[in-house]
């Protein structure tokens, strides 16, 4: 955080701590009191495993190109593009091609904040 004004928050990502969620996903967020605003940096192979969450989901990519697969179906997304997602839709999202994209979660990503996300961590299945 760079600067406060009454009412006003003002934030620059590259002094937002970045995880390293896996070699090939980062992650950079900040919370209000009602929202999550998440920066991805994703390289080409990764892949964030099936999850499925509470908050209402809004991604933007804003380089390169992921594909998000649901229950029913595939949908590529990229740059230039958005996707909104209702919560507990299950995806999981493959990155197939360098990408940086920022989501919007609301309410605010409580499983992030306690670490309880830890389907970063699970192997996703391979496809055959």
């Amino acid at each position: 955080m760079i600067g406060m004004a009454k009412g006003i928050t003002h934030t620059r990502w590259a002094s937002v701590t970045s995880e390293a969620l896996t070699p090939h996903v980062d992650r950079r967020y900040i919370n209000t009191g009602r929202v999550t605003l998440a920066q991805f940096d994703l390289k080409q192979g990764g892949i964030v495993p099936r999850h499925a969450h509470e908050n209402e989901q809004i991604t933007t990519v804003l380089k390169g190109k992921l594909r998000f697969v649901l229950d029913d179906g595939e949908m590529v997304v990229g740059s230039g593009e958005t996707i909104r997602l209702d919560p507990w839709v299950a995806h999981q999202v493959e990155v197939l091609e360098d990408a940086i994209a920022l989501d919007v979660f609301a309410p605010v990503r409580a499983d992030w904040v306690a670490g309880t996300d830890d389907y970063f961590r699970r192997q996703p299945a391979s496809k055959s």
